[in-house]
């Protein structure tokens, strides 16, 4: 950030406002959005962008919230697309949220009051260390904080106040996308691509401050549906053969090295993450991850083979298979346009901070955008342990990610 530059920041402001509407997303719902009150927080989104002045600012039928900031350079510029969520997970509630202020925190365990059982420690969320004197917003105990991804949200809402505010920024268009229902995988099912019509783009949904992130998983669904046969347990010696046991054993006999909780870092998983049945009928729902697509093939087998062994026992029993993709690594894209990660590393250089190029173990909008046409990288909101209740994100933090936005919006006027 110019150091002549004196911004005024909104972010803080905006952040406790919008984490205040209860914007859970919900994956049973088959409708755009699939939450009703998702809209809630588009409206009020608008109408700030209105204010602001962003003249085309709307919300559309399917949840999506647009806008645009002319360019105010003569260079033809790419134009850029910068985009967070709106809705929160479904993992914990988001209903009443009451965010508290922990102003110049000191590395003090933070004792949240409406449950004194949940307490944010310092050893055990180590980015801490890093808000000495900062200023750390919580939840109150009983619901998630939203930071995921309404830190985002407050960002970029305060970048676009900045934009109008200080016209020596020099920047080509700028986009706004703001999505529904990331949290359950489809927050760019009804995106308009035409409408945003934007070159290049960044997700801010990211966490510790300084991170940019080039790579997600890939990532396909698995439906194991086992069909059992049913007889009436009184007469069943010798006949009853239980979908829903089979799929018990199944289940146990997955690798343990192949689940979330015994992985790391570039390491793929097969989690299953629903369990519905009867004696007659079982499905089994999983999440397949990996880095490399042609893992995910293999992860499938493993629960093929295991399948086919399992049933080996039961021999008037049956399964099928059903793989669907879901998204894909979003580096296979982004490796074809340096200049974003390059212009992204240097926005976070001259915000003050020092950038750390990560992989995502999981996915952002941006992984289905760069496939859409729109190559997409994510930087940081400064949100930390999401979907639980002891989410947390510090002021400073977010405040950074205003100054990288700026700094990504002038570099790439600069180097048009």
């Amino acid at each position: 950030m110019n150091g002549s530059r004196m911004l005024h920041y909104t972010v803080q402001n905006r952040f406790l406002k919008y984490v205040a509407v209860d914007t859970q997303s919900d994956a049973a719902s088959p409708t755009t959005p699939s939450t009703e009150k998702q809209k809630n927080l588009g409206k009020i989104l608008v109408e700030e962008l209105l204010q602001i002045g962003l003249q085309d600012a709307h919300l559309d039928e399917y949840g999506y919230v647009y806008a645009t900031i002319p360019a105010n350079t003569a260079k033809p510029v790419p134009v850029i697309c910068f985009c967070s969520h709106m809705d929160t997970s479904p993992d914990c509630s988001g209903e009443n949220v009451k965010p508290i202020v922990h102003q110049n925190y000191q590395g003090q365990d933070l004792v949240l009051p409406d449950d004194p059982s949940i307490i944010i420690r310092l050893k055990e969320h180590p980015d801490l260390q890093h808000q000495f004197g900062n200023d750390v917003i919580t939840a109150s105990g009983t619901t998630l904080l939203g930071a995921d991804n309404k830190a985002g949200l407050a960002a970029i809402m305060d970048a676009c106040q900045q934009l109008i505010n200080h016209p020596e920024i020099k920047h080509g268009k700028i986009k706004i996308l703001f999505t529904p229902d990331e949290e359950i995988g489809r927050g760019v099912d009804k995106a308009d691509m035409k409408k945003l019509a934007a070159d290049f783009g960044y997700t801010v949904d990211g966490e510790s401050a300084g991170t940019i992130e080039n790579e997600t998983f890939s990532a396909d669904g698995a439906r194991l549906k086992i069909q059992g046969v049913s007889t009436h347990p009184g007469f069943a010696k010798g006949k009853m053969q239980s979908a829903i046991k089979i799929a018990g054993k199944v289940l146990a006999r997955l690798p343990t090295e192949l689940s979330p909780e015994n992985t790391e870092g570039k390491q793929g998983f097969i989690h299953p993450v629903s369990v519905n049945g009867t004696v007659e009928e079982a499905v089994v729902d999983f999440i397949i991850r990996d880095f490399e697509d042609e893992k995910l093939a293999s992860h499938a087998n493993v629960i093929r083979k295991i399948a086919e062994e399992v049933l080996q026992n039961f021999p008037d029993a049956s399964f099928t298979l059903q793989i669907s993709a879901q998204y894909r690594n979003m580096k296979q894209v982004l490796s074809q346009h340096p200049q974003v990660i390059e212009y992204g590393i240097e926005a976070i250089k001259r915000a003050g901070l020092k950038p750390r190029l990560q992989s995502i173990r999981g996915g952002t909008d941006g992984s289905r955008l760069s496939f859409m046409g729109l190559p997409c990288a994510n930087i940081f909101a400064g949100e930390h342990a999401f979907h639980s209740k002891q989410e947390w994100v510090s002021v400073q933090d977010m405040q950074k990610a205003v100054d990288t936005i700026l700094n990504l919006c002038q570099i790439w006027e600069e180097r048009s």
